[in-house]
């Protein structure tokens, strides 16, 4: 197994490309389902979780040309509407695949999803808000099983925001007969760039990008050439890195509107921030940081993905900073692999208590999860000594070449292959 050796204490400076959304590529890449027509995306990933969806629309009968960051697909017919648990087991955006089967074939079979193990993310709102468009929903053996003669509009409340359920319904609902309202649906960046690809396709959608999203149902859609969203997560853990090292780093290729909470959080610990919305531009230079307190919530508020990359900042703030995971129940599992490195963390519930003008000191770390990951690869850059990150596959799933990246921001990081 893959591990990552660290040598800390080296300030990133220079300038990094941030890749194509994973959160976005996805559903695109999904959103292929709904038509016979090809389909062409740009600026892909190189990713597990992109080359696992590859795979599991292959195996509907999907045909794909794989490029250099981009990629033909054409569903041309489906074959086999069946996702089976060997290739869902270790991604949860497969069940993005529900929606776009049901709606085209009126039949899909998909395992239950995994993913990274942060908390219970159940697919309920999912379900039931299939069903009140009209599908027949059941569960067998670690299945879910939805069928539908055809696919009704209808007004759907969200009792939470969900990213992957109103992604979901959009998908479903562009081939529905009538109008559906989706309510409290969720606000997501990546949620506008499907809307954004499904339009282009020829599906009626308004709304995307607020709680109340509207969609008129078409007979059929077209199909489409679509360049993905910047990573916004991607972007906000360079900047990250950056500040925690006291570095100098120029970002390229992220809206600055997309990190705006992240940014806001960065200007508030001290770091100094400069960003040109023109040219998707952000430079970021670490300076003495403060202390903090935040809470992540839904978009447009703090994001959940960016908590464990923060924690790991705040260690080297000055003052008792506080972070409240509002989102998942389970998502500190890197605090006891931060401890080791000398990181003085308490947990009060759904607090963290942050103790910061802490060293790290490297150590032998053990990754649990995607952020979790990148989170112990910063611990890292700033630790004095020698970091060893094992279970890095996590990474592999979220981040394009990250030592490649770093290396190039003048990082000290190698990866051992096993």
């Amino acid at each position: 197994m893959d591990k990552i050796i660290i040598e800390g204490g080296y300030p990133l400076k220079g300038e990094v490309s941030i890749s194509g959304a994973k959160n976005s590529i996805l559903p695109l890449l999904f959103s292929s389902l709904l038509t016979d027509k090809p389909c062409f995306f740009d600026r892909i990933p190189h990713l597990r979780d992109v080359a696992t969806t590859y795979k599991i629309l292959k195996s509907f009968g999907v045909a794909i040309d794989e490029g250099e960051h981009q990629s033909h697909v054409q569903a041309l017919s489906i074959k086999n509407p069946f996702a089976h648990y060997d290739l869902v087991r270790t991604m949860r955006a497969s069940v993005l695949a529900l929606g776009p089967l049901l709606a085209r074939c009126g039949y899909a079979k998909i395992a239950l999803p995994g993913g990274c193990a942060i908390g219970a993310r159940p697919i309920n709102l999912h379900l039931s808000a299939l069903q009140k468009l009209g599908a027949d929903i059941r569960l067998e053996e670690g299945y879910v099983i939805a069928t539908a003669k055809k696919l009704r509009g209808a007004p759907i409340y969200f009792e939470t925001p969900t990213v992957t359920g109103t992604e979901n319904l959009m998908m479903a609902a562009v081939l529905a007969d009538g109008h559906t309202v989706l309510d409290n649906a969720a606000r997501e960046p990546e949620i506008v760039d499907l809307a954004k690809c499904l339009k282009k396709m020829g599906a009626t959608i308004s709304g995307e990008g607020t709680s109340r999203i509207e969609i008129e149902g078409k007979p059929s859609l077209s199909g489409v050439h679509y360049t993905v969203m910047g990573d916004r997560i991607e972007a906000g853990t360079y900047l990250v890195a950056a500040a925690a090292t006291g570095g100098d780093v120029t970002l390229l290729g992220c809206d600055p509107e997309h990190v705006t909470a992240i940014l806001s959080k960065l200007e508030e610990m001290g770091a100094d921030i400069a960003v040109s919305n023109e040219f998707q531009k952000i430079r970021i230079q670490g300076r003495d940081l403060r202390n903090i307190k935040l809470s992540t919530e839904p978009y447009p508020g703090f994001p959940t993905d960016m908590q464990a990359q923060m924690m790991v900042l705040a260690t080297r703030a000055r003052g008792t900073s506080i972070i409240v995971e509002n989102i998942f129940e389970n998502r500190f599992m890197h605090v006891c692999e931060l401890q080791r490195m000398g990181a003085k963390i308490e947990i009060q519930g759904h607090s963290a208590v942050i103790e910061g003008g802490v060293s790290l000191k490297g150590a032998p770390v053990m990754a649990t999860d995607l952020r979790a990951s990148v989170c112990l690869v910063i611990g890292g850059l700033m630790a004095s000594g020698t970091t060893e990150i094992n279970r890095v596959y996590h990474l592999d799933r979220g981040y394009e070449e990250i030592e490649k990246k770093l290396k190039g921001l003048g990082a000290h990081i190698e990866r051992i292959r096993d």
